[in-house]
């Protein structure tokens, strides 16, 4: 089983800048892939960032936050961030960490954190 621990949500004027943190824990060896959803009131949830856990660290954006988000890795502490920049009020939504597991091919999802863009 894998626990998915996020940190980092908050409030934020428009223009401003947050970073998320989700740590991976419990039986992690099996993840592949991690990342970061978001919903909105009202909207359905959307895929913000994805990151491969492989050397190569392949990335995925969604078209809504492309050159504005980061998403990083630390292997060592099985730990993906998620460095917003430039946040305007259509970024107001719950991210929820989320991460593959490609032996139980299984979802893990974080239980979500808050952020509010004010203008």
């Amino acid at each position: 089983q894998v626990e998915l621990m996020e940190s980092g949500g908050g409030f934020v004027q428009a223009g401003g800048s947050l970073r998320l943190s989700c740590a991976a824990v419990g039986s992690t060896r099996g993840l592949r892939a991690m990342g970061w959803y978001r919903q909105a009131p009202g909207k359905e949830r959307e895929m913000v960032a994805l990151i491969n856990l492989d050397r190569r660290g392949g990335l995925n954006y969604g078209p809504s936050v492309l050159g504005r988000f980061v998403i990083s890795k630390d292997d060592a502490k099985n730990t993906v961030y998620l460095q917003m920049n430039n946040l305007g009020r259509d970024d107001t939504a719950v991210y929820y960490c989320s991460a593959l597991d490609g032996v139980r091919l299984k979802d893990y999802w974080g239980k979500g954190t808050l952020v509010t863009v004010s203008s």
